[in-house]
């Protein structure tokens, strides 16, 4: 490895003294170098000698100075000022006193080229964690795309084709195309707030929301599919009157959504699925938890990226577009929060959220609930 990709050591470095006392430490050697070889020298007396001494140290002395302190020392701090300024550019660092007092230039360069160095591989790294993110990520797409376009194209031409006769294959095949459109329809709308959520157009409109109320709505939405699974779907505490937070009421009901959708699929038949708040004097937390299979350890961490899908197979089979939990924490993150997941095999998963309590209600809800008609 390069000594310049080594890290810095703090203990004393010979190379960190002064150009003048390196140049008098030289000057010194070489004088008493020449001093010593003329004392061989037959005739040559002891003024001659000291002569020779003050001559060699002052000429060795000012040669050295200049070609270490111009020759070298200077070059080199105007190439650690250009490297420090490209630093401050890229990186916004903040200068180090330590670097500016240190008097060896070639031990700062040293310094300031291994920062420099550590934090460009951080960046090339990171570029190419995003390159493999978009590889994976155009892949996805096309495949996503490629299914209910290849479906509904082939019944289409297979209606064209002549099937189009037949009454009961017409109404069957177009149902199944439109199914299919459907589904590539439902796709491009995520894909649209996801993509809008990730550069800011889409804003929250904070309000207070009865989290409450907003589950039970959903509860009835999602009735028939737990009814299919017969999973039941409950609220706790059991004696909650109203859940009041901070909230956009259209986006947090598309996380609950999402979520208890998910929990009624992904779980076991005969199952069950649990809404629980608490709260304290800032926040809400609501969670959202399964008795189902659980999620893997080694998918926890990838479980919110776009069209990542832990059983592909399964997956497919309960439909969705692979983007509903990467919407999920894109919500969750612009109220100010993070998602969280806890699972365990056979155990079931939890997904959890915190959201700022409402300090007042809605006044026409208010007046509702004190004057009840």
């Amino acid at each position: 490895m390069l000594s310049v990709l080594r890290q810095p050591q703090s203990h004393p470095d010979p190379m960190s003294l002064s150009p003048r006392f390196i140049a008098f430490i030289l000057a010194l050697l070489i004088s008493l170098i020449t001093t010593a070889f003329l004392s061989f020298v037959v005739g040559v007396t002891r003024s001659m000698q000291f002569v020779a001494f003050v001559a060699s140290s002052l000429s060795s002395f000012f040669l050295v100075l200049y070609a270490v302190d111009i020759l070298v020392f200077r070059e080199v701090n105007k190439m650690y000022r250009t490297i420090h300024k490209l630093k401050m550019k890229d990186f916004n660092i903040t200068p180090r006193k330590r670097l500016f007092k240190e008097s060896n230039p070639l031990k700062t360069i040293n310094d300031e080229i291994f920062v420099f160095v550590t934090k460009k591989q951080k960046e090339i790294d990171e570029l190419k964690k995003l390159e493999l993110f978009r590889r994976e990520f155009l892949a996805d797409v096309s495949h996503e795309f490629k299914t209910p376009i290849f479906a509904a194209q082939g019944f289409i031409h297979t209606l064209l084709d002549g099937a189009m006769d037949d009454e009961q294959v017409r109404e069957r095949f177009l149902r199944k195309a439109a199914k299919n459109l459907d589904s590539l329809d439902v796709l491009v709308k995520d894909l649209l707030v996801l993509s809008q959520m990730e550069t800011g157009d889409i804003k929250m409109n904070m309000a207070p929301v009865d989290l409450l109320q907003l589950t039970f709505n959903i509860f009835g939405r999602l009735e028939h599919i737990a009814g299919s699974r017969n999973t039941s779907l409950k609220v706790k505490p059991d004696n909650l009157e109203a859940v009041w937070a901070m909230a956009d009421q259209d986006r947090i009901e598309q996380v609950l959504l999402n979520l208890i959708e998910n929990a009624i699929k992904y779980g076991h038949d005969n199952g069950k699925v649990i809404v629980h708040f608490s709260e304290n004097k800032k926040s809400i937390e609501i969670s959202v938890r399964d008795n189902g299979p659980g999620i893997p350890q080694e998918h926890l961490v990838r479980i919110f990226e776009r069209f990542y899908r832990v059983d592909k197979s399964r997956s497919k089979d309960r439909g969705g577009t692979g983007l509903g939990l990467a919407i999920v924490k894109h919500i969750i993150n612009a109220h100010d929060t993070k998602i969280a997941v806890m699972s365990k095999p056979d155990k079931g998963t939890t997904f959890s959220f915190k959201l700022e309590k409402a300090s007042t209600q809605p006044l026409s809800d208010a007046h509702a609930t004190e004057n009840p008609s």
